[in-house]
């Protein structure tokens, strides 16, 4: 009788506590998304600081009647983080243990493919129920080396809002600066 491995065994699956782990890809399984978690407190300065640099905008547009600025995004969707793609990812290390680990964002449909042997860079989680996230992989058998990308906070708040953030405290800092020296 021939033993088919078909990854669904899940009494027989491991989390590696190894940093680096070298098997075969078994199976990639359905992903799902999860929430990057916004910190209140840091959304709340970022958008104090903003509000800094967008108060003489409006002081102009308020006295000359200007048209309205750009469409800006509410706080309740600055709040609510953005979401990435989890693929649970199963392997057979080279000790023969099934071993099941997260691929955190998106990767190249055609980077991996059942049967590849590679190499994976791992960090744990912080909730220790969790498998741990792969941060680096090196196709063994295309010699490719893959870093999987996930929104970040930065990301999510996006280039604009952070420009406006930083002039506000530049802002604030002359001001706070000018004051002091009268």
């Amino acid at each position: 009788m021939v033993e088919m491995d078909s990854g669904l065994d899940t009494r027989r699956i491991v989390h590696p506590t190894e940093r680096i782990v070298t098997g075969r890809l078994v199976r990639l399984l359905e992903g799902y998304t999860r929430e990057v978690r916004i910190g209140q407190p840091v959304l709340v300065a970022v958008l104090t600081a903003a509000a800094f640099a967008r108060l003489p905008a409006l002081l102009l547009r308020a006295l000359f009647s200007f048209g309205g600025g750009g469409t800006r995004r509410r706080w309740k969707e600055l709040k609510k983080g953005p979401e990435y793609l989890v693929t649970p990812v199963r392997l057979r290390n080279t000790a023969g243990q099934l071993c099941e680990v997260e691929l955190h964002g998106h990767l190249p449909q055609s980077a991996l493919h059942p049967a590849d042997h590679v190499q994976l860079t791992l960090r744990p989680q912080r909730d220790p129920d969790l498998p741990p996230r792969i941060e680096r992989i090196v196709n063994l058998t295309t010699g490719q080396l893959l870093t999987p990308r996930t929104a970040t906070l930065w990301s999510h708040l996006g280039p604009p809002l952070l420009l406006q953030a930083l002039v506000g405290v530049l802002l604030l800092a002359g001001v706070t600066a000018c004051s002091a020296l009268t």
